[in-house]
């Protein structure tokens, strides 16, 4: 059993590379500018959102309290003629990249903790690079990258935009992996 803060490095080390090659695949690569669509007649469309007095959240439409309401006739027509979606407002103004970084990258790092949390409980010291590898990549996919499937069972999200994330996140699990293979203590 390794102490979790005897694999300080390794979790400061991957969250680093995950944020930097994550902030590569997002900015200097293009193949996420198809994850999302703007909005036709937007103009229209975001005007009548200010009407509707809408505020920050998630939305489901056509809404129903419950089973029961979404049996009925009024919402099987709402049903019918759509569209059908999830809407998430945010608060007015600019977005502010800095909060979300900052998030992202304590993500990273609290993904690092529990690989080193799972590995150092598991694993001993002085193993093996490929085999830490498997077992860390393994743990880091979980987190990274098998949850984005959910969006697309439950909420709709296009397969291919949750196809790109799976594939981010096992480029993130393959960094994370690498990391403590190399920095696994002796």
């Amino acid at each position: 059993m390794i102490p979790i803060l005897d694999l300080w490095l390794p979790i400061v080390v991957a969250a680093v590379l995950v944020f930097v090659v994550s902030s590569i695949l997002h900015m200097a690569l293009t193949y996420h500018r198809r994850d999302y669509k703007q909005l036709p007649n937007e103009a229209e469309t975001l005007e009548g959102l200010r009407r509707g007095g809408i505020q920050p959240g998630f939305y489901f439409f056509p809404y129903a309290a419950g089973a029961k309401e979404m049996g009925t006739p009024e919402m099987k027509e709402k049903y019918r003629q759509g569209p059908i979606g999830i809407l998430i407002a945010r608060p007015a103004g600019a977005p502010t990249m800095g909060k979300h970084l900052v998030l992202w990258f304590g993500y990273c790092l609290l993904v690092g903790i529990f690989v080193a949390y799972l590995a150092g409980r598991t694993l001993p010291a002085g193993l093996e690079y490929l085999q830490v590898f498997r077992f860390a990549g393994t743990v880091a996919f979980l987190a990274y990258g098998l949850g984005n499937i959910v969006n697309s069972i439950w909420m709709g999200v296009p397969w291919g935009n949750t196809l790109r994330a799976v594939i981010d996140g096992l480029i993130y699990a393959l960094l994370t992996a690498g990391t403590f293979g190399w920095l696994w203590p002796e």
